[in-house]
């Protein structure tokens, strides 16, 4: 076998070479990162801090949100953490995009998502800075309030208010708080559905208690296409060696 067959073999199916293999995942990726960058500005711009706009009445509604977590507001308060696996996130689609053949254009799509996804929320941890009080309330539970503090950072009262900038003030004192300045991630969808009354335990409460965006939204769809994709193509090989 001449020497550079093998290179010719790879360089024929992989989606790495292939012009319409990358055209199919830079629109998907660059139009997800850009819905998700557009939204969140048009949100922010268009509704009030505490104002409720209802898109389709007892399903979806509108409302400014701040998170200082990962996706759906889980683990608040690693702003860095998120901010390394963002970018090493990036590189592993990166990596998958290239070791794929041209005509893996659902995992294209996938990894096109998730791409968007990352960097739609890397990009509010970098750029979107807030102050974010964090305190424990008379119940025990660990509150997180996140606002702009309009008093200088050695001031023995927090005077916070909607960032960016708003006209409700809240006030804490200082030795009663840990306040962290750090980048927080911009939502504004939320799910109103709730459980039927007659559900034991969960009746009346929100079936999705989330606030979101449009780059989770994004992160999740990719990734579930991600795991069909490997179901499907597992069932397709059935001889492959289980182990790999």
């Amino acid at each position: 076998m001449p020497k550079d067959a093998g290179r010719g073999d790879r360089r024929s199916t992989s989606a790495f070479f292939s012009l319409w293999a990358h055209v199919l995942f830079w629109s998907v990726g660059v139009g997800a990162l850009a819905a998700d960058l557009w939204s969140k500005h048009w949100a922010f711009s268009a509704l009030e801090p505490r104002e409720v706009r209802s898109v389709i009445a007892g399903a979806i509604h509108l409302h400014r949100s701040l998170n200082d977590g990962a996706v759906f507001g889980s683990l608040p308060g690693y702003s860095g953490l998120f901010i390394f696996a963002s970018i090493a996130a990036l590189g592993v689609v990166l990596y998958m995009f290239s070791k794929s053949t041209r005509t893996q254009r659902s995992l294209h799509v996938a990894l096109a998502l998730i791409l968007a996804g990352a960097m739609g929320n890397l990009y509010d941890r970098v750029y979107v800075i807030a102050d974010v009080v964090r305190y424990t309330d008379a119940a025990g539970r660990n509150v997180s309030i996140i606002g702009t503090n309009l008093n200088g950072p050695d001031a023995a009262e927090i005077r916070l208010t909607d960032w960016p900038t708003g006209t409700r003030v809240s006030v804490f004192q200082r030795s009663e708080v840990t306040t962290v300045r750090q980048g927080v991630v911009r939502d504004f969808v939320k799910f109103a559905w709730k459980f039927p009354a007659w559900v034991p335990r969960v009746g009346g409460r929100n079936v999705w208690p989330w606030v979101f965006n449009v780059a989770d939204a994004a992160l999740v769809t990719g990734v579930g296409i991600l795991m069909l994709h490997a179901l499907f193509d597992r069932k397709r090989q059935p001889g492959r060696d289980e182990s790999a």
